[in-house]
């Protein structure tokens, strides 16, 4: 039997980005609806698969307004230190190396406060699969708010006053205001005509994790390599056993030949790259490999829509940033839709588009850049180039004012 729907926002996509908008308006009081093609999947703890998230600060903020943050127990583990390392797989690492402490980014003298209170972290690692969990737990529990997943979109009308999407079992939605968050090839931004800039890497990444032998200390690693950069990332201790996760860039062949090592020659090719600083390693969980590409939309918006997350924009995995760029689209929109519910205004009016588009789109392109900048500088092996780079690292760790810019940028705190 068909049946209507009216909301104030419909959200078209219950990955990490849609389905936390979601929350955080439905948690705020605006009647929202989201969808998926996909079933929810089970609650019950499933195995490591090897994937985790590196949330940002200003991320979880946005994480915890949704009402997800606090599902996630103790599951967060915190990321207290970043070092910037330069190298060649095999020899010893540069000399020249780039640490950031998060006291610093608060304009505080490294060593000030003790621990690991999480307001003193950069940010949190967190597995995969406890996102889901959180989300699928929190998604059917806020009064505001209606899951239809796995349910598949068969029409969408946007019109000047209200927006109709039609569900393949009959449900007609209407809403203020649609968001599309159905991905890189979102088709509510292809049916919108808005065009997007696109290009390729000469990159694959691997991404799995480890186990150690000595402790990481919460510290993560971003290791430039000629071909790509090794991230080393802290995962909490597993069964007795010290843990990290892993983000391999290099040439699409090569990571396809390490996507078929078995565990034992994969370690040993880990262990190239890792240095000795954490002993031997072993692989854990199962290995994903993703070829890298850049996406950016012309526009975030059209009439009665908005674009969020990888359906508006794609980077390069240096540094993290993809997720949290998504996450922070969801705390922008939030908002706005928020002040217009709470100001009994029309979320969906041109000016409330206009006021998204400004407050992301530039800091989102801005983001691009930086990534790809990095990327095309250290993935080279040209003497004179890694010898401007060593050089260039060694004296932002001597500008404290950069060093903070840098890293206040990175947690998602302007």
């Amino acid at each position: 039997m068909s049946s209507t729907l009216d909301v104030a926002v419909a959200v078209v996509g219950a990955g990490p980005v849609g389905a936390t908008l979601a929350c955080a308006l439905a948690e705020a009081g605006v009647a929202t609806a989201v969808i998926d093609q996909a079933p929810l999947p089970p609650m019950e703890e499933p195995a490591f698969d090897g994937r985790a998230y590196a949330i940002a600060r200003g991320s979880r903020e946005v994480l915890e307004h949704a009402g997800i943050w606090a599902r996630l127990g103790e599951h967060p583990c915190p990321i207290l230190g970043i070092r910037v390392s330069d190298g060649v797989p095999g020899r010893p690492a540069s000399p020249f190396t780039l640490d950031f402490n998060p006291e610093e980014a608060e304009g505080e003298p490294p060593g000030a406060s003790q621990g690991s209170q999480p307001s003193h972290a950069f940010g949190w690692m967190v597995e995969a699969r406890h996102l889901r969990i959180a989300l699928n737990a929190q998604l059917p529990r806020i009064a505001n708010l209606e899951c239809f997943a796995p349910a598949r979109v068969t029409d969408v009308t946007r019109g000047e006053d209200e927006a109709r999407i039609t569900l393949d079992d009959g449900t007609a939605i209407t809403a203020r205001l649609v968001v599309g968050a159905e991905g890189r090839n979102s088709p509510l931004r292809e049916d919108a005509g808005i065009r997007t800039t696109c290009f390729a890497y000469r990159q694959s990444a691997l991404v799995c994790a480890v186990a150690h032998a000595r402790p990481h200390g919460n510290i993560a690693v971003e290791h430039f390599l000629p071909a790509g950069p090794f991230a080393i990332l802290p995962l909490n201790d597993s069964d007795g056993e010290h843990r990290s996760a892993i983000v391999w860039t290099d040439r699409p062949e090569a990571i396809a030949r390490l996507h078929t090592l078995p565990d034992e020659k994969l370690s040993r090719e880990l262990a190239r790259r890792f240095g000795s600083h954490l002993g031997a390693v072993q692989v854990r969980g199962l290995r994903w490999t993703y070829p890298l590409s850049v996406l950016h939309a012309h526009r975030y918006t059209d009439t009665r829509l908005a674009l969020a997350g990888d359906a508006a924009h794609g980077i390069h995995p240096i540094a993290g940033q993809g997720l949290n760029l998504g996450f922070r689209d969801a705390g922008a929109l939030a908002r706005i839709v928020i002040d217009a519910h709470l100001g009994h205004r029309d979320p969906g009016a041109p000016e409330a588009l206009r006021a998204y588009e400004r407050a992301r789109r530039g800091p989102n392109l801005a983001m691009l850049f930086a990534t790809d900048a990095l990327d095309r500088l250290f993935s080279t092996n040209l003497a004179p180039v890694r010898l401007a780079r060593g050089l260039g690292i060694a004296a932002v760790d001597r500008m404290p004012r950069l060093k903070r810019l840098f890293m206040r940028t990175a947690m998602g705190l302007g």
